[in-house]
């Protein structure tokens, strides 16, 4: 081999070598697309500020006895750990990947803090690798798919809905000057009540993100669940009512007035509206076998699939919680305070 060729050889290898890191980094820093049906939390859980949610055998909450800080645990409430700080909400999971709205302070050992810091953020499940996503204020997000849909607070009076693929390409505009709440979505389908002149139930395809009509009702808060839409019956006092998409039919639930609700397999939780006995309640999906969980007025009803977590309206501490599916035995979340003050000692 003559000295020419030889040098030659060894400049293209050299070159070759920092050419391949680039691929490498490239292909293995790429976030993997999500199918369509993938959805990053309960719209329930979603209408309740989205505080629990449950992906691939563990929850990821935002824990009131830490500042809302994002934390993981078993269902059980077994292994929790700390996976960073900052007030957290919106919490949404997909693939390997974690999805929050934060009002401050997320760090992890690998990106440092991020001081004052509020908007959208992903992670690794581990809570390492924290990518801003949206530097922006938010009133609802839910992950549909490989997209970020979310309400975006540009102004105190002006609120658009935008999306953002999750490897934090693609952003557009949605809807530039409506309220949609993108929080119930099913199989590329948002499903949403009207804001403005009426509350119909509207339909959003996110195939070409084209708005239409479902059903002429007068709603509030849609939830899907087995082919219904639960929702609060604003034209009646806001009583619980269901509106079946196969039969065009709706049917009262309960009279009773409610604050919010959440649904959950056969089960609904709801909040009652009552000057003399406010409760939190439960009962089946069709109406049947109501029974008070706990007197009094309480908010941000989450779940699991094995506890029910709220609060009382005018505290955000102590979270109470009871057995999802089981009888009713409310006690307080103490795994979460324990934790809390571990991470503060």
């Amino acid at each position: 081999m003559g000295k020419t060729l030889r040098n030659i050889l060894i400049i293209a290898a050299v070159c070759a070598i920092p050419i391949a890191l680039i691929v490498v980094v490239a292909i293995t820093g790429k976030i993997p697309l999500n199918d369509e049906s993938v959805v990053g939390n309960t719209a329930g859980n979603l209408n309740n500020n989205g505080y629990f949610c449950e992906h691939d055998g563990r929850v990821y909450f935002a824990n009131a006895y830490d500042n809302y800080s994002v934390y993981s645990m078993n269902p059980d409430e077994t292994d929790i750990r700390k996976l960073h700080g900052g007030s957290s909400s919106f919490l949404n999971a997909g693939g390997d990947y974690l999805y929050y709205v934060t009002a401050g302070n997320p760090d992890n050992g690998d990106t440092g803090s991020f001081r004052g810091a509020y908007g959208i953020y992903r992670s690794k499940l581990n809570g390492k690798g924290v990518t801003g996503m949206d530097r922006c204020h938010v009133a609802a997000m839910q992950l549909c798919g490989s997209y970020l849909y979310y309400d975006k607070i540009d102004t105190k009076t002006s609120i658009s809905l935008e999306k953002i693929r999750i490897d934090k390409e693609d952003r557009q505009t949605v809807n530039p000057a409506a309220l949609i709440n993108p929080n119930c979505y099913v199989n590329g389908v948002i499903y949403y009540c009207g804001t403005g002149e009426n509350h119909y139930l509207y339909a959003l395809n996110t195939a070409n993100d084209a708005p239409g009509v479902v059903w002429e009702g007068n709603l509030w808060n849609p939830v899907y669940e087995d082919g219904y839409i639960y929702y609060m019956d604003v034209g009646n006092n806001y009583r619980l009512c269901r509106y079946s998409l196969y039969d065009d039919a709706a049917q009262v639930l309960t009279e009773e007035r409610i604050d919010l609700f959440n649904v959950y397999g056969n089960y609904i939780y709801y909040q009652t509206n009552s000057e003399s006995s406010p409760a939190l309640k439960r009962m089946y999906t069709d109406g049947s076998s109501q029974e008070i969980v706990r007197e009094g007025t309480y908010q941000n009803i989450n779940i699991t699939s094995q506890y029910v977590y709220f609060n009382a309206f005018d505290s955000p501490t102590p979270v109470y919680k009871t057995s999802t599916y089981g009888a009713v035995n409310v006690t307080t979340f103490d795994a979460g305070m324990q934790a809390a003050l571990k991470e503060t000692k």
